[in-house]
């Protein structure tokens, strides 16, 4: 098998430019790690290689998963299903509370969107009232300075 079966089809070479930012996975590494233990370069590179490899792994089934359900798009339950499949089921737990999260999340975003919606104000009408809004607090600060 070579180094790009399984990978989506990819064009041989594209996997070299796959990577994670090296600074967020050695702050990740440090967190983990105690206090009085340090990571080598070499390592942390070879941590960001296990991590791009299990992203192929899981994307690869997900998207097997995705194909065999005759979907264009992978949702997260076909990351969840190829989790399973492959023998990670201890991670689906806090993979679906992690999406829950971000459902909700989203959720609050769009109830944000929607009230500035409901406002019945255009953009324009909205920044003329948040400038009189600082103008004021401007005035009623500078006469407390006073």
């Amino acid at each position: 098998m070579s180094d790009h079966e399984g990978h989506g089809g990819a064009a041989p070479g594209t996997d070299d430019d796959l990577s994670l930012p090296k600074a967020t996975v050695a702050k990740m590494i440090a967190e983990l790690l105690p206090n009085d233990v340090a990571c080598a370069k070499e390592t942390r590179d070879l941590v960001i290689e296990c991590c791009v490899e299990f992203i192929h792994l899981i994307s690869s089934e997900a998207n097997e998963i995705c194909e065999q359900e005759s979907k264009k798009t992978i949702a997260p339950e076909h990351i969840i299903a190829a989790l399973k499949r492959l023998g990670f089921e201890t991670f689906t737990e806090e993979v679906e509370d992690v999406l829950k999260d971000h459902k909700q999340q989203v959720k609050e975003r769009e109830k944000k969107v929607g009230k500035l919606e409901a406002s019945g104000l255009t953009e324009e009408e909205l920044l003329r009232q948040q400038e009189e809004l600082f103008a004021a607090s401007r005035a009623k600060f500078q006469s407390t300075q006073q």
